[in-house]
């Protein structure tokens, strides 16, 4: 299955100023010479995704560096190619005004691409997925678009999209960053929250992104996800169940952080570090590659993306 990969990496990022004064959120050092961005990077190269495209627009050129030099030489000898697309400059030309309008406005490679599906991923977490799990998820449902889900306390549904699914994993209501968590319908407590990393069919992706242009609406958990419910095969992925090779018994099982906030993105560093780490950045099954990739063993086992070949 050909798969087309849209990191979604031009945010600003304004709950971590000071620290992206100077820098777009995903290209934040982390640790270990890591940075945000590889963190979704690797998942999708070692997933067997060989084109990713990167959108970006703020301050990007740390972001720029960082992959060119981090990544670049890696990947150009194994046929895989990571571009980072910017807005176009021409004279009537605005930012991207929101995730929605960064993919509609890069549609162009949708179409040159030809993909069976689009993935649509968002940079800024920190986490290890096998992103075939999902695909396997989303062909056995004949879904139309799936949603990465992670459980969260209700406590916490305000800063997360949220999902209502059945049994089966239908997505029956989605609000985004409830105001009133308590109205929400759960179990135990608990409520799944979107990651940010979507699935879709090409075709259906250009049709609600054409669609939500019309209407104006330039965001997908604000405006996109709410309305596909009841309209589409829409589908939650429930990402606890996504198994990675490697996993020390010590780390916390189906690790997600949200590092949207300099409080968050300092605990998940804190989370890495120690003899016993809840997440363990050494792990050559299923490397987070960075700066240092010399000597790392990819994972590149049923391979299910295009071929391409350069680092943009």
């Amino acid at each position: 299955m050909k798969l087309l990969a849209l990191v979604l990496a031009g945010g600003e990022g304004t709950r971590l100023h000071p620290l992206t004064e100077k820098h777009a959120k995903p290209a934040l050092p982390f640790a270990q010479g890591r940075r945000i961005v590889d963190f979704v990077l690797s998942n999708l190269v070692n997933s067997g995704i060989d084109h990713i495209c990167v959108l970006a627009q703020y301050k990007p050129e740390s972001l720029v560096r960082h992959v060119k030099a981090a990544w670049g030489s890696w990947l150009s000898r194994r046929g895989v190619s990571i571009e980072i697309l910017l807005p176009r400059v021409e004279p009537d030309a605005a930012l991207y005004r929101g995730t929605a309008d960064a993919v509609y406005r890069n549609l162009d490679l949708v179409r040159r691409h030809s993909p069976d599906l689009v993935a649509v991923f968002a940079a800024d977490h920190v986490y290890r997925m096998d992103v075939r799990q999902m695909v396997e998820f989303h062909v056995a449902r004949r879904a139309q678009v799936s949603v990465a889900a992670v459980p969260v306390p209700l406590a916490l549904a305000s800063a997360f999209g949220v999902l209502e699914a059945g049994e089966d994993g239908r997505v029956v209501g989605f609000v985004e960053k409830p105001q009133s968590p308590a109205a929400l319908r759960c179990r135990s407590g608990r409520v799944l929250a979107s990651m940010g990393n979507y699935l879709f069919d090409p075709q259906m992706l250009v049709s609600v992104l054409e669609r939500a242009t019309r209407q104006g609406h330039t965001d997908f958990g604000r405006h996109i996800l709410p309305e596909l419910p009841g309209r589409t095969r829409i589908f939650a992925y429930d990402f606890t169940r996504n198994q990675v090779p490697g996993v020390q018994h010590f780390e916390e099982p189906g690790y997600w952080r949200d590092v949207g906030t300099i409080a968050s993105l300092f605990a998940a560093r804190g989370d890495v570090t120690g003899p016993r780490p809840r997440f363990n950045l050494v792990n050559p099954d299923w490397p987070i590659h960075g700066s240092a990739l010399a000597g790392v063993r990819p994972v590149r086992q049923d391979r299910t993306g295009s071929s391409a070949s350069a680092v943009a």
